[in-house]
């Protein structure tokens, strides 16, 4: 009902009386009755006027409606990548449009929140119907670096239940609250995981600009095999504060993005120091505008190490990473060949995994609030027995049984393998092949194309390219770049640097990326 017009006649108030004539908009309204009194003829002037048209959204709004139109139009019947649109989203955007002070970075951006990181207007589940209450009303510290750059938070991305930490077998890109994302570039294949959403929105254009988590390859393996930019920040650039986690030695946010430029502008958004967040003590010393450095020549004269040995058993994947570093020669690059680092890590970096899962995930469950039944490990694990239906109808919880049997952070033989590992991952590892070779990173393919989805038998991406496992142990920066498709299915190139190396890695991809061109 409108407030001018031929619709007056609908409204019955005890203030107008019969007299009163309904005109169209912008006609002289009719002498009223004396009955009317003053509160009467007040009522009917403004009954009379024209209806005020609302104000054209502004460059926030249309961006955020607009994403939210690509969601509702496509999301569910192909990739599924969001998990749930934020209420909140579009008053947010106005509210950024009526700002008259300076306007951030992102302003006006719309990004979706890998839905293992908390936001106040959403629960967070990480996949899990046992964190279906888990509705903080407080935002992670690097949500409010997003909002205060601009950025308008649209909502939450389908993971890997509880980040791919739950099961031996479990499936990348399925959750019991989320179901199954699949790979925009071919529906019937993985996505990855365990950022798997984050990366197939991205890929489907819902928006340009998403976060993930990694802990082994979370962030990078989908980035790649959705054929976007994707980068796992040194950990302790980027605070874990009010992030569902796995391992405080391993665990980091990174941001995932069409282009390197803008995950360049996620992660100066994002990074910084968290008091809450030990790991972060150092972040302010080295974040940087790290779109600062991004030049088309940023690759001459620079000596890059080149992983020949990681492209796994795979010719096609072989001859698109040929044609990439043909494209970092063409750039200027000098490429050195480097020997295969004989390094170990799987046996101690599991049992670092099982340690800190257990420890904590029981730490984050007490900060829940009292809607969470689930308080520790142990009752996530009898959830999902009594669930067992819903919650694993594909796979089961091994991972989650072999860490609760775990002796907890002051276990010796949990000490030494985190000692041993971080040693031979970082300063035996890469930082060894960095000054070895007198080069300033390291490139490989970051993992073959997308398998098909097995709900059958799991994941099985053996054989296939594992660069990225030396620096998630070690906790140091790793960038992928599309480089390439291999039968329409995307493929990434792996940069990978020291600690705190981002805005080199960036400004390295940067380059490769305009040298590159559009992917076909």
């Amino acid at each position: 009902m409108r407030w001018a017009g031929k619709e007056l006649s609908a409204l019955k108030s005890p203030f107008v009386s019969s007299e009163v004539e309904t005109r169209s908009a912008g006609s002289r309204l009719a002498r009223p009755s004396t009955s009317l009194g003053t509160n009467g003829w007040v009522l009917a002037l403004l009954l009379s006027a024209p209806a005020i048209a609302a104000p054209p959204a502004g460059p926030a709004e249309q961006a955020t409606r607009a994403a939210l139109a690509r969601i509702a139009a496509k999301d569910k019947a192909t990739t599924n990548a969001v998990i749930a649109t934020n209420p909140q989203a579009i008053a947010e955007a106005r509210a950024l449009d009526r700002q008259r002070m300076a306007r951030g970075p992102l302003f006006g951006r719309p990004v979706l929140i890998k839905d293992n990181i908390e936001t106040r207007e959403q629960p967070t589940t990480a996949g899990s119907l046992a964190l279906a209450a888990n509705d903080t009303h407080r935002d992670a510290p690097l949500v409010s670096g997003l909002r205060a750059s601009g950025a308008v938070i649209l909502g939450k991305t389908n993971l890997s239940e509880w980040a791919n930490i739950r099961s031996t077998h479990s499936i990348s890109g399925w959750s019991a609250v989320g179901g199954q994302t699949r790979n925009p570039s071919d529906l019937a294949r993985s996505p990855c995981g365990s950022s798997s959403g984050s990366g197939a929105a991205v890929a489907a254009g819902y928006v340009d600009l998403a976060i993930g988590t990694e802990t082994d390859g979370s962030v990078t393996c989908p980035s790649a095999m959705n054929g976007i930019v994707g980068l796992k920040p040194t950990v302790g650039l980027v605070s874990r504060t009010h992030v569902v986690p796995i391992s405080h030695s391993q665990d980091t946010p990174g941001p995932m993005a069409k282009t390197v430029r803008d995950a360049a502008l996620l992660l100066s958004a994002i990074a910084g120091s968290d008091p809450a967040d030990p790991a972060t003590a150092d972040a302010d010393k080295y974040r940087t505008d790290y779109t600062a450095a991004l030049t088309p020549d940023a690759l001459r004269g620079v000596r890059i190490g080149v992983m020949r040995f990681d492209t796994g058993d795979q010719p096609k994947l072989d001859k698109a990473f040929e044609a990439a570093l043909a494209t970092l020669a063409k750039a200027g690059a000098i490429l050195v060949d480097i020997k295969k680092s004989d390094v170990d890590l799987g046996r101690d970096e599991h049992l670092v995994l099982m340690t800190e899962l257990k420890a904590d995930l029981n730490t984050y469950l007490a900060t829940t609030p009292a809607t969470v039944k689930t308080r520790a490990l142990a009752g996530v694990i009898a959830f999902n027995d009594a669930n067992a239906a819903r919650e694993m109808p594909l796979f089961g919880q091994e991972s989650f049984l072999a860490a609760e049997q775990t002796k907890g952070l002051d276990d010796p033989d949990y000490l030494a393998a985190r000692k041993r590992s971080a040693r031979k991952a970082g300063p035996e590892g890469i930082d060894r092949l960095l000054k070895d070779n007198d080069v300033v990173a390291l490139v490989g393919p970051t993992a073959g194309p997308a398998v098909p989805i097995d709900a059958v038998n799991g994941d099985h991406f053996g054989g296939g390219p594992d660069a990225g496992s030396i620096a998630a142990v070690a906790g140091y920066p790793h960038l992928t770049v599309p480089m390439g498709r291999i039968q329409g299915l995307p493929v990434g190139l792996s940069f990978i640097g020291t600690k705190w190396s981002e805005a080199k890695l960036l400004a390295l991809g940067y380059a490769y990326e305009q040298a590159r061109g559009p992917v076909r």
